[in-house]
């Protein structure tokens, strides 16, 4: 990349007539940035969306939020093609913890990085040599103060508007259709730089040439630090926050200098946060309805006429203002009736939790950290292999509201695009739109439930305890404990807190199956060994019907994850038992279950070949009770051998379990023998 430099005027023009640069405002730049990306097709809850691939790069990126960046990327590009859109800000309303601020900050350090490419960079103008005028004291150099665009300047040198028109056509060469692209941006100047332009058109009796020698094109500042192009305005308390936090105020260091008090010079714009990112910026402005209301009313004239205003003086601005509010805050906003015009100027976007379990597993990653844990006493610090499971579906299914229609266990599965039986992914799509009806947002589908920052508390307290230190392992079912402390803690309505514990339970359950299948894969002395037996019955209650099954029961058939030619021996006994497991006790009952099995593979197989079953929970739970039965009469056994280890046997099948799974399913002495003994126990079955 090439470093940004001072360039000539009429250079930085002809630049813009070649393509070279872009002259465009806020709303076009952020689109063409997220455009230019790629775009895929997602299916969610049923329904298809687009994914927007800028969201998802990086090493912690946007996860979820399908929805919202869908309505975010409308607003902006109906905003930079001239629509109502442009007069708007945008607003994220949800709970405390779901993403609504990392999502704007995301997309702040992705318009930045948009924007340090030498071809999408910023330009602005100075002024020099200031003491040839005798208006501005000692003051030699001014910087447009709101970052105005060079263009804008050229659009704005004369007083008249053909003049400047026929400059563009005649001198820089702009073709009629050109002309017209870059005056659809078209903005008179900022006040302070209108009145210095009217200076140096008296000083040089009109000279083009002459006023030009005292402009030069500067780069605008790409720092986060200085809040330049992209800016926060955190609420403040009622005392502390001020107007001038916004729009600027009288400098009394200009004050010395300059005696003409017409002069709007006087007044320092970028004391505040909106003219640091007047320049085709992104104003954030962080927990909007908390603002006391003078500021208030700054924005609501601010948003809709895009312009500061001090002592009716105007400066023209260029910014994305996007912001964030908790839904308390809204809601007791929206009670005040006499704000109403500033909610009618927000696009309000509803921000839901994330409710995809497989997603939330990247989110409790982001939560435990990437950085090596270690205890206090600075040892290093091993994660259960089961930690993020328990954890992600101890918090997704708070966030799943109670239906007639659907299980929470249904509901679960289904929004994360798995199989739930013979509930279907439409029942989940009529159960979302039904909720999304009612006009209290917080009983909306997921809405409600335990947030990011609550998960985070909840691994803290597990990090802090006495077991995970002196263990030097954070063990999966320990996090169950301080989820509930955290409900117990944090959730103060009581309706809450009793489903929330409810939804505990159930998680403790689907850890259960979880751990019975763990202990069959270590029994087994095999990673995935109840994968490959249910993909085996799968494969023999397809081949079963087969034309060319001969006498021996051997079919053979092709791999769709390899493409390799394999022979199975269909086992009538195996498929019968997995079947009585699953209370399917007559034919009828087999078939149409066997029908759905095939149904679903030919759904799924097509789409993805290396789909497993593992997600069809019972049939899992099924197929791990008949081969424990089978092999070791039965679970209870297995328990009763490892839990009696008094003779020299079951000590041996007990250690060659352990180091099954030390060495081959990524646990640690402490996690293995816990995850044995809770085997053992008979918590939590469902």
């Amino acid at each position: 990349m090439t470093t940004s430099k001072v360039i000539n005027f009429k250079d930085y023009l002809g630049q813009i007539k070649e393509g070279k640069r872009k002259f465009e405002n806020a709303f076009q730049s952020i689109s063409r940035m997220i455009l230019e990306s790629s775009i895929d097709k997602v299916v969610v809850n049923g329904k298809t969306t687009y994914d927007f691939s800028i969201f998802r790069t990086g090493k912690k990126h946007v996860i979820g939020m399908y929805d919202e960046i869908n309505s975010f990327v409308s607003y902006v590009k109906d905003a930079a093609e001239g629509g109502s859109s442009r007069e708007m800000a945008y607003v994220l309303v949800g709970e405390p913890g779901n993403g609504k601020t990392f999502f704007v900050e995301f997309l702040c350090t992705k318009y930045r990085e948009f924007l340090s490419q030498e071809n999408n960079r910023k330009y602005t103008f100075r002024f020099n040599n200031l003491e040839k005028l005798n208006r501005y004291g000692k003051i030699t150099s001014i910087e447009s103060q709101t970052y105005e665009d060079p263009m804008i300047l050229a659009m704005n040198l004369f007083e008249n508007s053909a003049d400047n028109q026929k400059f563009l056509t005649k001198e820089m060469g702009f073709n009629d259709a050109t002309l017209e692209v870059v005056y659809q941006n078209f903005r008179p100047l900022g006040a302070c730089t209108d009145f210095l332009m009217s200076c140096l058109r008296e000083h040089t009796n009109g000279n083009l040439n002459d006023m030009l020698d005292f402009i030069e094109i500067v780069p605008v500042p790409l720092s986060e630090s200085l809040g330049t192009i992209t800016g926060k305005y955190p609420a403040k308390d009622k005392i502390t926050s001020s107007a001038v936090d916004l729009v600027g105020e009288e400098s009394i260091q200009r004050m010395l200098h300059i005696t003409d008090t017409n002069n709007p010079y006087l007044y320092d714009l970028r004391r505040g946060a909106l003219a640091r990112v007047a320049g085709g910026g992104i104003h954030f402005v962080d927990e909007i309805y908390k603002n006391k209301k003078d500021l208030v009313q700054i924005y609501l004239g601010v948003i809709q006429n895009r312009t500061i205003e001090i002592s009716g003086y105007k400066w023209p601005i260029d910014t994305l203002i996007i912001a964030t509010s908790n839904n308390s805050e809204f809601h007791r906003f929206l009670s005040e009736k006499e704000e109403a015009p500033i909610i009618d100027r927000c696009r309000i976007c509803y921000v839901s939790h994330n409710t995809n379990y497989k997603m939330q597993k990247q989110l409790t990653e982001y939560a435990i950290g990437s950085e090596t844990r270690t205890t206090l006493t600075s040892e290093a610090l091993h994660l259960d292999p089961n930690l993020n499971y328990a954890a992600s579906v101890a918090v997704v299914l708070s966030r799943l509201p109670r239906t007639e229609k659907l299980t929470p266990i249904e509901m679960m599965k289904l929004a994360s695009g798995e199989v739930a039986g013979e509930k279907s992914i439409k029942t989940l799509a009529e159960v979302i739109d039904t909720l999304n009806q009612d006009p209290e947002i917080i009983n909306r589908f997921g809405q409600k439930g335990l947030g990011q920052r609550n998960l985070g508390r909840a691994l803290q307290i597990l990090i802090e305890s006495s077991e995970t230190n002196e263990g030097k392992c954070m063990f999966a079912y320990d996090v169950f404990k301080t989820v509930e402390r955290i409900i117990l803690d944090y959730v103060t309505e009581a309706s809450d807190r009793k489903k929330y514990l409810e939804d505990l339970k159930i998680a403790k359950g689907l850890y259960r199956e979880r751990i019975m299948t763990e202990m069959f894969n270590a029994y087994m002395d095999e990673p995935y060994a109840i994968r490959k037996d249910v993909m085996n019955y799968v494969n023999m209650i397809i081949g079963i019907d087969a034309e060319n099954l001969g006498p021996d029961k051997m079919w053979k058939y092709k791999d769709p994850q390899t493409g390799e030619l394999k022979a199975l021996k269909i086992d009538e006994r195996y498929i019968k038992s997995v079947e009585e497991r699953l209370g399917l006790k007559t034919k009828e009952m087999s078939d149409s279950f066997r029908t759905s099995i095939r149904k679903i593979y030919g759904q799924k197989i097509s789409v993805d070949p290396n789909y497993d079953f593992m997600d069809n929970l019972e049939l899992v739970k099924a197929i791990t009770d008949v081969r424990l039965k089978s092999d070791i009469a039965g679970a209870g056994s297995l328990v009763g051998a490892l839990a009696n280890r008094t003779n020299e046997e079951n000590q041996k099948l007990y250690d060659r379990m352990v180091d099954t799974m030390l060495n081959k399913l990524n646990y640690c002495k402490t996690c293995a023998q816990k995850t044995i003994e809770y085997f053992c126990t008979q918590e939590d079955e469902n």
